[in-house]
């Protein structure tokens, strides 16, 4: 006669109802993490904290507060503005002849223009020489389309008195503003002008040819809007270059 079977009693074992909570614990933990990968550090450690309380594990009493660093984030809206403004400067400069005097680079997260002193003004001068007019017209007709603000700012290298430098530093910023509000040129309201005397060198200021460059005037396009607005100006592909 075949011996019956017994049959397990009727429910979940005992032991599956503790792995359930276990695996929904460790589901909740990874699920935590995953949304704290952007959160500062001290905030993760806070929450790991109360998360090994609920597992029963104590946190150390000896916690180091841990201050987080500084970090820099860029937006991709943003970058992508600023390469289309790069890029439609880059041929724009090319078209009018205008790359070999003035350089196109991309810093502090702007778009700048950057002119040596000699283009515009005569050694330890502070008035526009008349051939720096046209080329200022020029810039202008480079910058007047674009949805951004302009911030003139004059350098200097570290020969003389700083204060003197300063003083010419701004004082050629202001100059360069005024001639292209009163040309009407560009608006006045896009526009500000500041100096940085020999403080913000490009070189060391070692050599006569590092001084030399480091006298310069930029022209910093800064954003005055939504980056998201439709720039026509900017996307029309009849003009882009295919680079």
């Amino acid at each position: 006669m075949a011996k019956k079977h017994k049959c397990p009693p009727p429910g979940a074992p005992n032991w599956i109802v503790t792995f359930s909570d276990l695996v929904t614990l460790l589901l909740t933990f990874f699920v935590l993490l995953l949304s704290m990968a952007n959160m500062d550090q001290a905030k993760f450690l806070q929450a790991s904290d109360s998360l090994a309380g609920a597992f029963g594990v104590m946190g150390s009493s000896n916690k180091t507060e841990i201050t987080p660093p500084n970090i820099v984030t860029f937006s991709p809206v943003d970058d992508d503005f600023n390469a289309a403004v790069y890029r439609r400067l880059r041929t724009k400069l090319r078209e009018l002849k205008l790359n070999k005097k003035i350089k196109l680079v991309k810093d502090r997260g702007a778009v700048v223009l950057r002119i040596d002193e000699a283009v515009l003004f005569k050694s330890g001068q502070r008035y526009l020489q008349p051939e720096a007019e046209p080329i200022l017209q020029k810039v202008a007709e480079l910058i007047r389309p674009l949805p951004l603000n302009l911030k003139i700012e004059g350098h200097t290298d570290d020969l003389g008195d700083e204060m003197n430098n300063w003083d010419l530093s701004v004082n050629r910023a202001v100059v360069v503003l005024r001639f292209l509000a009163t040309n009407q040129l560009v608006q006045l309201s896009r526009m500000s002008a500041t100096g940085y005397g020999s403080q913000k060198p490009l070189f060391p200021n070692a050599s006569e040819r590092e001084r030399e460059l480091n006298r310069r005037v930029e022209f910093v396009l800064e954003s005055q809007g939504d980056p998201n607005q439709e720039l026509p100006y900017l996307l029309d592909a009849k003009d882009q270059v295919p680079f």
